[in-house]
């Protein structure tokens, strides 16, 4: 690592590709489904809102992911991942690969994070006090998940923190168009955030054994593969039970059901996680079936619930 050119500054795309861009979608899909179900409700849509809080939620996310590639370079874990699967796992792979500096990954993060808050606090302003609560939330989610002491992705809570946030984005979401705390985007939040959740099990799969060397006890480490492979597919089974149930209870409007169209490729997904768990770099076809079904996931229950306002 010593002999690499490191350059001074990062040119932009290199400072884009810090951020990992490829999953920023997955907020965008959580942001969309929120605004879908307060624009179903007729409480009046915001645009200029709904830009702000797509823009601050992404940024929240591209913080957080360079967050934790500083924090796990710096405990050595993306170091010694040399069978991890780019670009769904093992991190950026730019402070390994050279072209940034740990510090300059650090910076990026504050920045982010500093650019953030006074535009939460100016968004909250409009919206309501209560934006205050999850937006806090969910920066202490951000920081807490790879950072010491805490660094909930060490103890087999990673899965917990990356589910919360993302149902926060979808209730925050709402509540910057509603102005207040409302049940049913809070109910369509939790089957999403359990496929989020699914995104992290299986990409610590192809992690696992880089994981455990360096003392990062992940879900899949402490589960093992056959672990892992029960734990996703009974996060499937409960997210998809969750939302139908909750639309036969009357809670989410029926055409909610839309949101049902991830289950293939989540059940596709859970049957190559079992075939190929022990073989981990054969995983990259299911790794992409579990980020497509989260994101499908949230796109038709958005289209389904706003669909109320369009007949």
């Amino acid at each position: 690592m010593a002999s690499m050119q490191v350059p001074t500054e990062p040119d932009w795309r290199t400072w884009v590709r810090m951020t990992r861009p490829a999953f920023l979608t997955l907020t965008a899909c959580g942001v969309l489904l929120g605004l879908a179900t307060a624009y179903a409700c007729g409480c009046g849509f915001h645009p200029a809102r709904a830009a702000a809080t797509l823009v601050l939620a992404v940024a929240v996310h591209a913080a957080a992911n360079a967050w934790n590639d500083y924090h796990d370079a710096r405990s050595g874990a993306d170091a010694a991942n040399t069978s991890g699967l780019f670009p769904f796992t093992g991190g950026s792979r730019l402070i390994q690969r050279g072209e940034v500096t740990e510090s300059q990954m650090r910076g990026l993060a504050l920045a982010l994070a500093a650019l953030v808050v006074p535009a939460g606090i100016w968004l909250a302003a409009a919206a309501g006090g209560g934006l205050l609560v999850i937006g806090l939330a969910g920066l202490l989610l951000a920081w807490a998940y790879s950072a010491p002491p805490l660094a909930l992705m060490r103890r087999g809570l990673g899965e917990l923190t990356v589910a919360l946030a993302w149902g926060l984005v979808v209730v925050g979401a709402d509540y910057v168009q509603r102005s207040r705390f409302f049940a049913i985007p809070a109910v369509c939040a939790v089957s999403f955030a359990l496929l989020v959740a699914n995104i992290l099990l299986i990409n610590g799969v192809p992690d696992a054994e880089a994981d455990a060397r360096v003392g990062k006890r992940t879900l899949a480490v402490i589960a093992g593969p056959e672990g892992a492979a029960f734990a996703y597919l009974a996060l499937t089974l409960l997210a998809h039970a969750w939302l139908l149930v909750a639309v036969l209870l009357l809670v989410p409007p029926q055409r909610a059901l839309l949101g049902l169209l991830s289950l293939p490729l989540s059940l596709a997904a859970a049957l190559l996680l079992w075939r190929r768990r022990r073989e981990p770099s054969a995983l990259r076809s299911a790794i992409g079936l579990t980020i497509a079904a989260a994101q499908v996931h949230a796109l038709a229950m958005a289209v389904g619930v706003a669909s109320i306002q369009w007949v």
